[in-house]
C-alpha cells in the first residue's frame, strides 16, 4: 500500500489501488512462512555511524505519475505524500502511541477548563529561505482550508470545534475569531479556541486541529481559487524540513537538497531523488539494487527475498482497502452530503451480498505471497483496545449471498437478476489501475457477482487510471455505484474526517442519524474516558458492518528493502514526522 500521509489534520488519505502482481499459484505454507518472516523483520535499520554526504535514490511506487500537489491543505494522495517526504516535517513529534510531545518544530499546550491549545513554533525553525516560521504561518492552513474557494477536500466539520471556523467557512465572516495570535502574525504562537474538548486532541492526526504550517509569505499573493494550481504549489513547493527541491520533473521525479537553514542541523545526504517507479518494475529493481530505499510489492516477495545487500524492515500501516457503494452526493451549498433513499445502491440486503460474494482472503493467497489478509471492520488491529476482536466481517458465503438477495426480491430473470420494482438491475463498478493482476483480481470480483446473478460491469468497460478514478468518486460520476478504493489512517483513530456527513471524503456519501450520534459520541467530551469510548468504536464497527455502506476488505505487511550502506531509517512513529520519514537523520555508513 502506497506511503501514508497521515493526514496533518483530516485524518485520512486516499491511498491507492488494490495493488497485485502477477506470481504464480502460491502455496499455503510458503505463504504462512512469508507473512511469519515479515512479522520478525525490525522497523528500523541498524544504527552505524553514518558519514556526510552521498546521493539517495528513493523508489516511489506507483503506476501513475504524481499530481504533484506540494501542499498538505491541498494535496489527497498517498503517492504525493511519498513524494514530497524530504522537504515535509509535521509542527509536532510524537512517541510511539503516537501521542504529541514538546520535542518537534513546535511546542503544544493544551488547557481543558479554558478550552484551548497553544502551539509555539521553536525560535530557529524556518523555511528554506531562511525565514522564521511565525503565528500567521500557522493561522493560514486554517483558511486555505476552510476557504471554499480553495475546495480542499481536507475540510471537515471537526474544524468547527474551533470558535468562528463555520462562520468563516460558510462566508459570514473574514477571519478564523478563535485562532488568536498573541504576538501578533510574525509573533511564534497560536492560540486556538475551541467549543468543546475533545479526548483525541492530546494525539497527532486527531482532526480538531492542523499539525502543519504553510508559508503565508510566499502564498499571500495568490487568490485562493488559483493556489492549487500555482508554481508555488507544483513546481516551487517550499518547505522547512530538512530538505528543499531542487528540481522536479513533472510527474516524474523530485530532486531534493539541504535546507541549510533547517533547525535540527545539517542532514547528512547531499541530495535525495524520489522517483516513480511502476509496480512491475520494483522487483528488478531491488534485485539490481538500483535505489537505496524501495517499498516491496508484496506479490513479488518470492522473487526479491534472497537479494544480497538489502536490510527489510516491515510495518503493518494503518490503512485498509475497502468497497464503497454510492448512494448520494456532496451537496456543495450545504457543505454536506446528502444520501439519496432511492439510490440503485441503497439497499442493505444487496450490500451485504456483494460483500459475502467476495473471495478476498483466497485472492490475497494467491496474488500476495501471504503479505495480505482480509479485515473484519474498519478500525484497524493497530488501534488496540478500539478495535473490535469480536467482528466477523464479510468473509466468503454464496450461499448467504444468494439468500440475502432472494429474501429482498432481487429475483432472477433469465441469467441475472432484476430489482424488486421488476425493473433491469446493471451495477457498475470503478477500480483502479494497478500492476499486472489488478484486471485479473477486478474480473474475479466481478465473477464472484456474477455467480449469485448479478450483472456487474466495469465503469467506461475497463480500469481507471488513479487521478481519473479520484476525479470520478470526488465529483460524484452518475456512472458510478460501486468503487474498490483504499485509506492510509492518521494515528489518532476517530473515524468521523473520513464517515461523518460534513466530510468530503465520505465518498459514499452516506449519512444516517445513528451514524451522526456514534461518530459524536465517540469523540464527546465523555470519551475522555477510555473504556467509555472503546465502547462507543466498537458499537460504530458493528453498525458499519452491518450496514454495509463501506464493507473492509484487506491489509498488508508493508516491507521496504533499504540498501545495507543506509543508517539512520525507522518506521517507529517517536522517529518519524507524523508517518513522514525524519530525512535528516539518514546517511550512508562510513
Amino acid at each position: 500500500m502506497n506511503k501514508s500521509k497521515i493526514l496533518r489534520s483530516v485524518g485520512l488519505v486516499s491511498a491507492g489501488a488494490l495493488t497485485l502482481v502477477a506470481c504464480g499459484k502460491s502455496n499455503n505454507t510458503a505463504n504462512d512462512e512469508n507473512a511469519k518472516t515479515a512479522s520478525k523483520f525490525p522497523q528500523a535499520v541498524p544504527e552505524k555511524e553514518a558519514k556526510q554526504g552521498g546521493t539517495l535514490k528513493y523508489a516511489i511506487k506507483t503506476d501513475t505519475p504524481f499530481t504533484g500537489i506540494f501542499s498538505d491543505e491541498l494535496s489527497t494522495t498517498a503517492i504525493d505524500s511519498s513524494v514530497a517526504e524530504p522537504g515535509e516535517e509535521s509542527l509536532f513529534d510524537t512517541d510511539d502511541s503516537y501521542k504529541i510531545t514538546n520535542k518537534g518544530p513546535a511546542t503544544f499546550k493544551l488547557d481543558r477548563k479554558a478550552k484551548t491549545i497553544t502551539i509555539t513554533v521553536k525560535k530557529g525553525v524556518k523555511w528554506s529561505d531562511g525565514k522564521q516560521v511565525n503565528a500567521k504561518d500557522l493561522e493560514y492552513p486554517y483558511e486555505i482550508l476552510a476557504n471554499k474557494k480553495t475546495k480542499a477536500q481536507r475540510y471537515s466539520s471537526q474544524f468547527e470545534e474551533i470558535v468562528g471556523m463555520k462562520e468563516y467557512h460558510d462566508g459570514k465572516a473574514k477571519t478564523i475569531s478563535g485562532i488568536e495570535m498573541p504576538d501578533g502574525e510574525s509573533g511564534r504562537t497560536v492560540v486556538l479556541h475551541f467549543k468543546e474538548m475533545k479526548p483525541g486532541m492530546l494525539y497527532s492526526g486527531n482532526g480538531y486541529f492542523w499539525e502543519s504550517a504553510a508559508p503565508y509569505h510566499y502564498l499571500k499573493d495568490i487568490p485562493f481559487d488559483k493556489l492549487q494550481s500555482s508554481d508555488q504549489i507544483r513546481k516551487k513547493p517550499m518547505f522547512f524540513g530538512p530538505f528543499k527541491v531542487q528540481k522536479i520533473v513533472r510527474g516524474q521525479s523530485v530532486t531534493w537538497i539541504p535546507n541549510k537553514y533547517y533547525w535540527r542541523g545539517e542532514p547528512k545526504l547531499a541530495k535525495i531523488v524520489s522517483q516513480v517507479v511502476s509496480d512491475n518494475s520494483i522487483s528488478q529493481s531491488i534485485k539490481s539494487n538500483k535505489f537505496d530505499v524501495t517499498e516491496v510489492v508484496n506479490s513479488q516477495w518470492n522473487e526479491v527475498k534472497d537479494t544480497k545487500n538489502v536490510n527489510f524492515v516491515a510495518q503493518i500501516p494503518r490503512s485498509y482497502h475497502y468497497l464503497g457503494f454510492k448512494v448520494g452526493k456532496w451537496d456543495d451549498k450545504q457543505g454536506k452530503n446528502v444520501t439519496n433513499p432511492k439510490a440503485k445502491m441503497n439497499n442493505k440486503a444487496l450490500r451485504q451480498a456483494m460483500g459475502y460474494a467476495m473471495n478476498v482472503s483466497s485472492v490475497d493467497q494467491h496474488y500476495t505471497s501471504g503479505l495480505s489478509f482480509r479485515i473484519p471492520t474498519l478500525i484497524p488491529a493497530q488501534f488496540g483496545d478500539y478495535y473490535d476482536k469480536s467482528a466477523k466481517g464479510y468473509d466468503y458465503n454464496l450461499k448467504k449471498a444468494n439468500q440475502l438477495l432472494d429474501k429482498a426480491g432481487y429475483k432472477k430473470k433469465g441469467k441475472w437478476r432484476v430489482q424488486p420494482n421488476g425493473k433491469p438491475l446493471t451495477i457498475n463498478f470503478l477500480a483502479m489501475t494497478g500492476s499486472s493482476v489488478q484486471e485479473p483480481t477486478v474480473q474475479n470480483y466481478i465473477q464472484q457477482w456474477q455467480k449469485v446473478g448479478l450483472n456487474v460491469k466495469l465503469v467506461g468497460g475497463r480500469l481507471s487510471e488513479f487521478n481519473s478514478f479520484y476525479d470520478k468518486i470526488q465529483n460524484d460520476n452518475p456512472q458510478v455505484d460501486v468503487f474498490m478504493a483504499g485509506w492510509s489512517l492518521a494515528s489518532e483513530p476517530s473515524p468521523a474526517a473520513l464517515y461523518g456527513e460534513t466530510s468530503p471524503m465520505n465518498y459514499t456519501r452516506f449519512v444516517t442519524p445513528k451514524n451522526n450520534k456514534l461518530l459524536k459520541e465517540i469523540d464527546s467530551p465523555k470519551s475522555f474516558n477510555h473504556s467509555y469510548r472503546v465502547d462507543k468504536f466498537h458499537e460504530w464497527q458493528d453498525y458499519m458492518n452491518d450496514e454495509a455502506y463501506v464493507i473492509p476488505l484487506d491489509n498488508s505487511y508493508k516491507v521496504i528493502a533499504v540498501n545495507k550502506k543506509i543508517t539512520g531509517y525507522s518506521t517507529n512513529p517517536s522517529e518519524n514526522s507524523n508517518g513522514h520519514q525524519l530525512w535528516y537523520k539518514v546517511g550512508f555508513t562510513k
